[in-house]
């Protein structure tokens, strides 16, 4: 079984979610965030020296990062599921979207966090950030277009790790630019999986990060 090591008004929401739609069994183990400094608590580092979530143990292999634990809960557990064939022109769009979510598209909205904590010191910051916000999320609307899922038109893994940046964007007001993004937020939180896996977490802050 499956062991999600789950911190809360974190990303590893995306995880249980992942676990709900291919329907694998797992546990959540919950570790909250210190109610001063917002970090992780140190029984985290007992899981991963790098002691942050998302962290899963699977029957003693441990493994960290948003994008490797999709791909290899896909790989792994999915039976062909939520992912194109392997080498198909596809599957290389489908890893592009793995590696783009948190390599590209979340730096950004996480530096928008943390300079807002400087006040006018990170004034001069602001541009380029906010630039980058915007030219992430009009690629993730670009792409989308009008199909109902980023990759062949079918619900992938690249939509259940791309699904924070799209909620964050929508949350931060960017929906009034890219309505088909509000609509592809609609389309994921509807799904009984997405309802389930909120059902066993807790309600994340979108609009902090």
């Amino acid at each position: 079984m499956i062991t999600v090591h789950h911190l809360n008004n974190s990303r590893s929401q995306r995880i249980v979610w992942l676990l709900e739609e291919l329907g694998l069994p797992y546990q959540i183990k919950a570790y909250s965030r210190d109610a001063v400094t917002s970090l992780a608590p140190p029984e985290l580092k007992a899981v991963h020296p790098l002691g942050k979530s998302p962290v899963i143990d699977d029957d003693g292999r441990v493994v960290i990062e948003s994008g490797a634990i999709t791909d290899y809960i896909i790989r792994r557990h999915g039976g062909g599921r939520l992912a194109p064939a392997p080498g198909s022109d596809a599957y290389e769009t489908y890893l592009q979207w793995l590696h783009f979510a948190e390599g590209s598209a979340m730096p950004p909205f996480l530096l928008a966090l943390y300079t807002a904590r400087l006040g006018d010191a990170a004034a001069p910051l602001q541009p380029r950030i906010q630039s980058e916000i915007g030219s992430h999320t009009a690629y993730l609307s670009q792409s989308l277009g009008s199909n109902d899922w980023l990759v062949d038109n079918i619900l992938s893994g690249a939509d259940i790790i791309m699904s924070f940046i799209a909620e964050i964007a929508v949350a931060q007001g960017l929906g009034t630019h890219f309505p088909n993004l509000v609509a592809y937020v609609d389309r994921l939180q509807s799904r009984p999986a997405w309802q389930a896996a909120k059902a066993k977490t807790e309600p994340y802050n979108f609009t902090r990060v």
